[in-house]
């Protein structure tokens, strides 16, 4: 019986064992690229990603960084969407470059995945905290601490944890839907207002090309962060041969259009010679400002209600990839078994609990550190938020770049019915792009954190991801010595294999 048998067997078993395995079949493409959508935050980006990255670089080509960086990601996904038919694991990353790489290589980037998945999720609390106490606070003259908001959203997110993946991903079907509403009303406005007229500003490769390109692409990088995440669900997949593929070039199609026309769109709506010194002035406000000003205050409200919801869908994104994560990890015995748990609606009950219990812990810190802190409400924006999703696309970006070595090596052993395209050219020119881009977010880490110098946070936060993925390659390295039945088992859902 061949692996790729071996693994719908299994399937088959868990399916008709409650409480033996994720849910089977009940994903399908549209709900993919949902939860695709729902982790990259739509509004959120165009509503806080774009005005900051404006703001802070200077750079008048961040509609076009979207396109550049869309082209980059696109050939990755050749070569990934490629294995996605042929490996069908919770922890897609690390089963990836298991099996394209070495199984101890992929211990080493399950760790780097689960840092970073829970940096990403955990810093959007910060964020979600901040937005939904401002708007509460703002309309009923209250004063709710940023953290009691973020509280309401972790409860949201760890009940919907517990649950059947099929209701996380209708939940965040309506909230995307919703963000996208909100932001294409913002783009007509923004060309119905056109103070300057339309031009190809912010489309030509001068614009971007300068300087500042640097900061320009890694603030940009982090609006495609989640697109990779189809495959998580590989198991829950309806069609899980052809589903992940699709739902990931249909995702990563429209990020990168629906963003470079919305940041054109507030260029054009501003005025090019205007939008630098207006984003510096209003930062994330700058988009709702935009909508009271030449909308009505309602629009403005929806929009800010639904940057909230925004930050929501993102957070259920996240948490949902943890949790699977850990599930895989258990399942294989590289964490205990014990976190391999499911409850009888097939939800990662463990690593759901594990996620959420971690996360917790991390706004109780960050409550205590922040209270009485100088830099007043703003304090889980630039702290919490800021420091720990960048170390997330940090480790995101390097597990992308390794990935792209693994779809190469993958593909020497599973060659038949592949083109060179697919199986060399496309995944090596995504590792020199992305690489490109990594070092480019190292160059500027200290940009990303809002330093405006050196700042020992600019090795620490880092060191945060590489360290633990230095750890889990020994522990790798050690369970193939002393326990060679889990190795085998390593990125092939705990079943042994004889390859590698």
């Amino acid at each position: 019986m061949s692996h790729e048998q071996t693994l719908q067997a299994a399937d088959t078993t868990a399916h008709n064992e409650p409480g033996k395995g994720l849910s089977k079949r009940t994903l399908g493409v549209p709900a993919l690229v949902f939860m695709i959508i729902a982790a990259s935050a739509p509004l959120t980006v165009v509503a806080g990603g774009v005005p900051s990255n404006f703001a802070v670089t200077a750079n008048l080509g961040v509609p076009l960084s979207f396109i550049a960086l869309g082209v980059c990601v696109a050939l990755f996904t050749v070569g990934y969407a490629a294995m996605s038919s042929h490996i069908r694991n919770a922890g897609a990353f690390y089963a990836y470059i298991a099996q394209g790489i070495s199984r101890a290589t992929g211990v080493g980037a399950s760790w780097i995945a689960l840092v970073s998945y829970n940096a990403m999720q955990i810093g959007i609390y910060g964020l979600f905290g901040f937005a939904l106490a401002s708007f509460i606070n703002d309309k009923l003259s209250t004063n709710i601490p940023w953290w009691v908001a973020a509280l309401v959203g972790f409860v949201i997110v760890g009940w919907l944890g517990v649950n059947k993946v099929d209701l996380s991903a209708k939940v965040i079907g309506v909230l995307v839907a919703g963000e996208f509403v909100a932001v294409i009303v913002f783009d007509v406005i923004s060309f119905a207002v056109q103070p300057e007229g339309v031009s190809n500003v912010g489309l030509v490769p001068t614009d971007l090309f300068t300087a500042s390109v640097g900061a320009a692409l890694a603030f940009s990088m982090a609006a495609f962060m989640g697109f990779e995440s189809a495959a998580i669900y590989s198991e829950e997949a309806k069609d899980p041969k052809r589903s992940i593929a699709r739902a990931t070039y249909i995702a990563v199609g429209i990020i990168a259009v629906f963003y470079a026309f919305s940041s054109w769109a507030m260029m054009i709506g501003t005025g090019p010679s205007n939008i630098i010194a207006e984003a510096q002035l209003h930062g994330p406000d700058l988009a709702f400002n935009f909508l009271t000003a030449h909308g009505a205050v309602i629009f403005s409200d929806i929009a800010q209600v639904l940057f909230v919801t925004s930050l929501l869908a993102a957070l259920i994104a996240f948490h949902n990839a943890v949790a699977r994560y850990v599930f895989s990890l258990g399942r294989e015995g590289v964490l205990p078994r014990s976190l391999a748990r499911v409850n009888r609606r097939h939800a990662p009950v463990a690593g759901s609990l594990a996620q959420s219990a971690l996360a917790l812990v991390m706004l109780i810190i960050f409550a205590i550190a922040g209270a009485g802190s100088e830099l007043g409400p703003l304090y889980p924006v630039l702290t919490f938020f800021t420091w720990l999703t960048n170390t997330g696309a940090f480790g995101l970006v390097l597990l992308l770049v390794m990935i792209s070595m693994a779809v190469i090596g993958y593909f020497r052993k599973h060659a038949a019915g592949y083109s060179l395209w697919t199986r060399v050219i496309a995944p090596s020119l995504a590792t020199l792009t992305l690489g490109t881009v990594f070092v480019l977010i190292v160059l500027n880490f200290n940009v990303l954190i809002g330093s405006d110098g050196f700042s020992p946070l600019s090795w620490i936060l880092p060191a945060l991801v590489i360290l633990p993925g230095l750890a889990g390659l020994l522990w790798g390295l050690r369970l193939k010595k002393h326990h060679p039945e889990i190795y085998r088992g390593i990125g092939f859902g705990g079943g042994s294999d004889t390859s590698n």
